[in-house]
């Protein structure tokens, strides 16, 4: 590994202008400095960098979309083989998080709740935690991590690994309340009744979005955010369906063949996928086979039904063919995306949402509730870790200037 981070840091170039950080990432990453740091090997500081910049560094090497982000900018590309950064970056901020012994701050008088402990949440509470702010997390479930524990599956991510955050943010003073639901027992009413100055929402999109068909509530369907959050409970079969081609169809394939499945058939009703193109050869690669333009109608005990798309020399669909097809299987399992629950809506007088449900916030992430922020895919919809990491850290200036803060951040010490 070592050898093989290596030379790749060393066929970086170091471009003044680096696509790779400029645009490829959406945390904007200090790549070319980074790299310059490991190839002195001075890899606390570069662990530190990477750790300051996206404190989720270890697990986005493992889970970005690196093809279509820093990878897929490097100027190395032009030639067929960027400078794998995700390998570099997993190696050094792997081996600083596993050294990491934070120091706590001095105490700033804030105090802040964060619900949920997902990629945004974690984000949240250590940046604000290093600040000197009294932080508390919420977690619905029992352990923390959100989708990081819950949807990604452990051949994609360790889940020693997400619970190594819990062990830092514990150890810069943040209380973790698991299996405490707010907008249950608890409102945010509550929360700002009990003292905290400022409120982050964090809580991710955990439910599952429905199809406009019948056949949803038979006992041989799932959905597949919440598949992932077990595969070992359900009893699957042999011969798997899965409605959809996303990020999240790619998981469930692979987890569906891991436990007990030999055949595995996505559908799509178009001719592309949503999916990354990694995360599709992975899926290819174990056994899964995609289908095109297949659009669901219905479901039976026996299985899906689909009406067969008609496409131009566009690759659009203009219509559909007469003849119905129906797929024998032993389960279906839809994964086309997810939607915010809706509790804290219910249970939060003028909190507001857009048509999809989704958290209105304003330029600093704060929500029609003052005080109230969020971020990640309560606010976006279902995107990448990274992409909650970003925003999260957005959430945090204007976090920190709502309660009247200085928005430079502390650093932490290995």
């Amino acid at each position: 590994m070592a050898v093989h981070v290596i030379e790749e840091a060393n066929r970086c170039l170091g471009c003044r202008r680096a696509m790779c950080q400029e645009r490829g990432c959406p945390v904007h990453t200090p790549i070319p400095e980074v790299i310059r740091l490991f190839k002195e090997r001075r890899m606390d500081e570069a662990g530190a960098l990477l750790f300051e910049n996206n404190p989720m560094s270890a697990v986005c090497s493992l889970v970005c979309n690196h093809s279509n982000q820093c990878e897929g900018n490097c100027v190395q590309a032009r030639r067929g083989n960027p400078v794998h950064f995700s390998s570099i970056e997993h190696y050094i901020s792997s081996t600083y998080l596993d050294r990491l012994e934070p120091e706590r701050p001095e105490p700033c008088g804030k105090s802040v709740a964060v619900i949920g402990s997902g990629p945004a949440g974690i984000t949240v509470a250590i940046k604000l935690a290093e600040r000197g702010c009294a932080v508390t997390v919420f977690e619905q479930r029992t352990e923390i991590g959100g989708v990081l524990q819950y949807g990604i599956p452990e051949f994609r991510l360790s889940k020693e690994l997400v619970q190594r955050y819990r062990e830092v943010m514990c150890a810069l003073g943040v209380r973790v309340r698991p299996s405490t639901t707010i907008g249950g027992a608890l409102h945010i009413d509550d929360l700002f009744r009990d003292g905290y100055d400022a409120v982050f929402v964090g809580t991710g999109t955990w439910r599952a979005r429905k199809l406009d068909i019948l056949g949803q509530a038979r006992g041989n369907v799932f959905f597949g955010i919440d598949y992932l959050v077990d595969p070992s409970s359900v009893s699957i079969g042999r011969d798997v369906a899965i409605i959809g081609v996303g990020n999240v169809a790619m998981d469930v394939a692979r987890s569906a063949l891991r436990h007990g499945a030999r055949r595995v058939t996505l559908y799509s009703n178009t001719r592309d996928v949503t999916a990354s193109s990694e995360e599709v050869e992975y899926a290819e690669l174990e056994g899964a086979e995609i289908v095109y333009g297949k659009d669901v109608v219905s479901i039976d005990d026996e299985g899906p039904t689909f009406r067969t798309a008609i496409f131009d020399e566009k690759n659009d669909v203009v219509g559909y063919e007469d003849e119905l097809d129906h797929v024998r299987c032993d389960t279906v399992i839809i994964a086309v995306s997810q939607l915010p629950k809706n509790k804290l809506v219910l249970t939060t007088t003028g909190l507001a949402t857009n048509e999809r449900g989704l958290l209105e916030v304003d330029e600093s992430c704060m929500t029609t509730v003052p005080g109230v922020f969020a971020a990640g895919d309560v606010a976006t919809g279902p995107r990448t870790v990274v992409h909650a990491v970003a925003g999260a850290k957005r959430a945090v200036e204007g976090m920190l200037a709502y309660m009247g803060l200085s928005a430079d951040a502390a650093t932490t010490a290995p």
